[in-house]
C-alpha cells in the first residue's frame, strides 16, 4: 500500500524531469504502477455500491474496501477520486463521476448474472482476463466453492493488488490462482497451462474492460485461443467498442476522457467493426449468444430501473448537468450524431 503512494508521487516529481535519464525513470515507475483505468472502473463500483435502493445499487460490495486514500491518488484526475471522499449524495452530483458510476452499474450485473448462470450449468474453471480489481472470486466464493478460479493480468497491476487485496479482503480464497500475461506478447493458452487450466473442462471466461486497450492481433489472438481451447459448452462474457468509437476520440483527443487515459498511457486502442460485429467474433470461432447495448433501452430496462419503476439516471441536485446541444462543439456534436447517440446524454 505505502509503495504505491511513494512510487506515484515519485512519478510526479519526475514530471519535469529532463534528458534520458529521467525518460526511463519516469517509465520505470510508471511499469510500478497498477492500470489506472482498473482502479476508476473500481471505484465506479464502489461509489455505486453505495447507493441506498438496493434495485440499482451496485453488487460489487466489496470495492469500497479496496479503494482507500492511496487508491484514491492514483486516479486523482477523475472525478470519482474526489466522490469517494464525500457522502453519497453528494458525490454522486458530479455528472462525469455518476455517469461512469451507471455504465458499471449495467456491466457489474450484467456479467454476475452471465457467471451465475455458466456455474450453475455446469462450468468448473472461471478465468478472469485482465482482472484488475475484480472481487469475483472473493464475492462468489460460495457459488465457486470446488471450482478453479484464475486471475489473469500484467504484472504490475497484479503485484499490487496481491499485496493490497489481503489487507482489505483478507486472505485469497485457496482455489484462486493469479496468472501474469502481457496480451499483447504472450500466448494465453500457454500462460494458462502453465497455470493449471484444463482444456476439457467447461469453463466461464469475462474480459471485462480490456479489449479496447490491447492491440489488435493481441485481441484476435486471445479470442482465438479461447474458441479452439476452451471446452463444447464454455462461455466467454466480454464487453467492447467499436472502430467508430476509436475514430472520434481520435478525431477530438483534447477531450476530457479521451486526454486523460492518454496521460494515463491507456489509450483505447481497439474496436469492432460497426456493422459486422457477430462476422467479426464468428471469423475467429464465437458465436455471439447474446448482446446488450450498454446505453440501450434493455439495460434501463433490467439494470436501472428502481423499485417505484422510475429510472435510475442523473442525480437530483446535480450542480453540473450534462452539457445540452447548444453547450457542445458543433463539429463534436455531428460526430456524436455521426455515432447514433443522442446529444446530452450517456453514449
Amino acid at each position: 500500500m505505502v509503495a504505491g503512494a511513494v512510487v506515484f508521487r515519485g512519478v510526479m516529481r519526475l514530471g519535469d524531469a529532463s534528458g534520458v535519464v529521467g525518460y526511463r525513470l519516469r517509465n520505470l515507475m510508471a511499469n510500478l504502477l497498477p492500470s489506472r483505468t482498473s482502479l476508476m472502473v473500481a471505484a465506479a463500483r464502489a461509489l455505486g455500491s453505495r447507493e441506498p435502493d438496493e434495485s440499482v445499487r451496485n453488487p460489487d460490495y466489496l470495492a469500497d474496501r479496496l479503494l482507500g486514500p492511496e487508491e484514491r491518488v492514483l486516479i486523482k484526475e477523475h472525478p470519482l477520486s474526489e466522490a469517494l471522499g464525500k457522502p453519497y449524495e453528494e458525490g454522486r452530483a458530479d455528472p462525469a463521476a455518476f455517469g461512469t458510476t451507471v455504465m458499471m452499474l449495467v456491466r457489474t450485473k450484467f456479467i454476475d448474472e452471465r457467471v451465475r448462470a455458466a456455474v450453475e450449468s455446469g462450468a468448473t474453471q472461471m478465468v478472469i482476463l485482465g482482472a484488475g480489481f475484480d472481487t469475483r472470486a472473493y464475492r462468489f466464493a460460495e457459488l465457486l466453492k470446488g471450482k478453479r478460479v484464475f486471475e489473469v493480468d500484467s504484472e504490475a497491476t497484479q503485484s499490487y493488488k496481491r499485496r493490497r487485496a489481503p489487507e482489505a479482503l483478507g486472505d485469497p480464497p485457496a482455489n484462486l490462482t493469479y496468472v501474469t500475461i502481457d496480451f499483447n506478447r504472450d500466448k494465453l493458452g500457454e500462460v494458462l497451462r502453465r497455470a493449471g487450466y484444463k482444456r476439457g473442462e467447461k469453463t466461464v471466461f469475462t474480459w471485462e474492460g480490456v479489449s479496447m486497450y490491447v492491440a489488435a492481433e493481441g485481441v484476435r489472438e486471445t479470442l482465438r485461443t479461447i474458441a479452439t481451447e476452451a471446452a463444447p459448452g464454455s462461455v466467454l462474457i466480454m464487453d467492447y467498442t467499436t472502430e467508430g468509437v476509436l475514430e472520434f476520440m481520435q478525431k477530438f483527443p483534447s477531450m476530457g476522457p479521451v486526454s486523460m487515459l492518454k496521460a494515463w498511457g491507456e489509450p483505447w486502442v481497439f474496436g469492432v467493426p460497426d456493422t459486422e460485429q457477430a462476422e467479426f467474433f464468428a471469423e475467429l470461432g464465437l458465436d455471439m449468444a447474446e448482446k446488450l447495448p450498454m446505453y440501450g433501452p434493455d439495460s434501463a430496462k433490467r439494470y436501472l430501473t428502481r423499485a417505484d419503476g422510475t429510472i435510475f439516471g442523473r442525480p437530483t441536485g446535480a450542480t453540473n448537468p450534462p452539457p445540452q446541444a447548444g453547450q457542445i462543439q458543433p463539429e463534436v456534436q455531428a460526430a456524436i450524431l455521426a455515432l447514433g447517440a443522442k446529444t446530452g446524454g450517456s453514449w
